[in-house]
């Protein structure tokens, strides 16, 4: 009998999808890399099992302990799944911005949820990443998973998403179109991609508002580049260790309201229900279609799922609320 022992044992392996109607003005091959086909629906169940057993196998996370993580929403979701199996508590903490379904779905997954000021510089007290460190110093027995600079963020990728993807495309990709938010899935895909053909282009999706553009191209921490902007789940306003600068060929910012009509337009055209970094990530693609030839293959990597945005991304309302329509 084909039976999984948990659900954990369900985590990869997502398909490779050739994208039509949308991409019939780029002149070459462009395939989706699909990770909601994840029991969590996101790319991030990879990432959070990985940096969940690396901290199991050197002792940081002991049985009984707590999980605390601060998240966007999908990263939650994947340690609330490992903590589920393993038995361990979860405390998240998240910005005002996600969106409400996140929130709900990390509390019926047993989660407790800090709602934290997204407008607040990352040192602030009251930040999602302060919170969550000090919690984790209040808290005996407890673990901060930190996933902006744990590098079993970026080897989860190495080791699973890279090689699935390189062969799904018997090695023929030639970019590889991400968006790009800790960092893990570029580092830890590109690192991969680039150890089988150093000529794989890696391009990362940025949005207005993050500083990372800027800093791969001039080196410079611009904070003038950092102010609140709607996109969830890519752009930093910090430099998170599990960004591999050396590697990254190129960042293209997309508008928050190009991120938003493209994911829409997914939908509509591919039947790809999908979350608001979708759109950022082949938006990259269809800005820089100059670029590509006819002989190349691009790869995208789509994040997570369409579930999580239906009261924002997918609300009539709430779209021409920010005039995007």
């Amino acid at each position: 009998m084909d039976i999984k022992n948990n659900i954990l044992e369900t985590i990869g392996n997502t398909p490779m999808i050739r994208l039509n109607k949308i991409a019939e003005d780029i002149p070459c091959q462009v395939l989706a890399k699909v990770e909601y086909f994840n029991p969590g629906h996101s790319v991030k169940d990879r990432m959070a099992l990985a940096m969940i057993e690396a901290a199991e196998s050197d002792g940081r996370l002991k049985p009984g302990g707590t999980v605390i993580e601060c998240t966007s929403g999908n990263t939650g979701m994947g340690l609330a799944l490992a903590c589920i199996v393993k038995g361990y508590g979860l405390i998240c903490t998240t910005s005002d911005k996600q969106s409400k379904e996140k929130m709900d779905i990390l509390r019926a997954m047993g989660a407790e949820v800090i709602v934290c000021p997204t407008a607040v510089a990352p040192d602030d007290p009251r930040s999602y990443y302060s919170v969550a460190e000090r919690k984790s110093k209040e808290i005996a027995n407890s673990y901060w998973v930190n996933q902006y600079d744990n590098p079993a963020n970026t080897l989860g990728h190495y080791v699973s998403t890279g090689p699935e993807i390189w062969d799904q495309t018997d090695g023929k990709i030639t970019h590889f179109v991400v968006g790009v938010g800790t960092g893990g899935t570029i580092s830890g895909v590109g690192k991969y991609l680039k150890e089988k053909n150093p000529n794989i282009k890696l391009w990362g999706a940025d949005t207005y508002g993050s500083v990372f553009k800027k800093y791969h191209e001039t080196g410079e921490f611009d904070e003038k580049e950092i102010y609140p902007y709607v996109t969830e789940g890519i752009g930093e306003d910090i430099l998170p260790k599990n960004v591999n600068f050396d590697i990254i060929d190129h960042f293209e910012k997309v508008t928050d309201k190009d991120g938003v009509l493209i994911t829409r337009e997914l939908a509509r055209k591919e039947g790809l229900f999908l979350g608001n970094s979708a759109g950022s990530a082949f938006g990259v693609v269809r800005q820089m279609k100059n670029q590509l030839t006819k002989d190349d293959l691009v790869v995208i990597l789509f994040h997570d799922h369409g579930s999580r945005y239906v009261g924002k991304v997918y609300n009539d309302d709430w779209v021409r609320a920010q005039g995007y329509m």
